[in-house]
């Protein structure tokens, strides 16, 4: 396994992992949201750019929840 694709399992084990923890605290919310950023990375690095794409929407939606949650 390369380096890319190492910090593509542990970006998307992170998303996974965090959202199933969510409803636990905001911060898993905020961790989700920079879990998609790392997936966002992983995705325009790897060449599938329409991922990384994807990818950095769902950290912004994820960003903006944790801010009304934690507001």
């Amino acid at each position: 396994m390369d380096t890319l694709t190492f910090f593509g399992l542990f970006a998307v084990t992170a998303m996974l992992i965090c959202y199933a923890m969510e409803d636990r605290s905001p911060w898993w919310i905020l961790g989700f949201a920079v879990a998609c950023a790392l997936g966002s990375i992983y995705g325009f690095l790897q060449g599938a750019w329409p991922f990384g794409v994807v990818e950095a929407i769902w950290a912004v939606v994820a960003l903006r929840r944790w801010h009304r949650v934690s507001n």
